[in-house]
Formats: structure tokens, C-alpha cells, sequence
């Protein structure tokens, strides 16, 4: 029950308003002056927007490479491990199938 006092529900009963959380006017400004705020700031750090495209793509880029490279290392672990381990264990299957004889 509380929870219906804290929500905003929409002024009107529109699917425009619903999908929006507020009426569309309201919205936009909300938008303008935060992409505003937004915008001042990136100014100030020395931020572009092809700056952050392009840092976004070499992230992206860079978890392809790093990722599969993770998964090559993974791999090779994976078998040097099992040069010692299948072994071992082919050893200690034989000795207890011998004593249940």
C-alpha cells in the first residue's frame, strides 16, 4: 500500500504518458535540462562525444580480444592438467577394479 503513495502514476490515461512516466511536454524538459547539466560537464572534464564513442568500441573491442584470449589460456590449463590428472586416474581405476576382484 505504501508503495502506491510513492510512485508517480501518470496524469492521464494515454499509452504515451504510461510509456513516458509523465506527460511527453514535461519529459522533454526534463531531458533538455539534464542533457544540458550532461553536456556542461563533459565540457568541463574535456569529454567529447566521439571521445566516448570511440572508448566505448575499444572496450567493446577489447573484451572480444581479452575475453577469448581468457578462454584460449583456460584451455590450455585445462589440458596440461590433464596430462597429469587422466593418468592418475586411469591408474586408480585399474587398482580398484583389482581389488574387487
Amino acid at each position: 500500500m505504501a508503495e502506491s503513495f510513492n510512485r508517480r502514476e501518470p496524469r492521464s490515461g494515454n499509452g504515451l504518458t504510461a510509456l513516458l512516466g509523465d506527460t511527453p511536454s514535461r519529459v522533454f524538459i526534463r531531458l533538455v535540462l539534464l542533457s544540458l547539466l550532461v553536456g556542461f560537464m563533459m565540457a568541463i572534464f574535456g569529454v567529447s562525444p566521439e571521445d566516448l564513442l570511440r572508448g566505448i568500441q575499444r572496450m567493446v573491442s577489447g573484451l572480444f580480444d581479452d575475453g577469448f584470449a581468457a578462454f584460449r589460456q583456460v584451455a590450455a590449463y585445462i589440458l596440461t592438467g590433464a596430462v597429469i590428472v587422466v593418468p592418475i586416474w586411469i591408474v586408480l581405476r585399474i587398482l580398484a577394479m583389482g581389488k574387487k576382484r
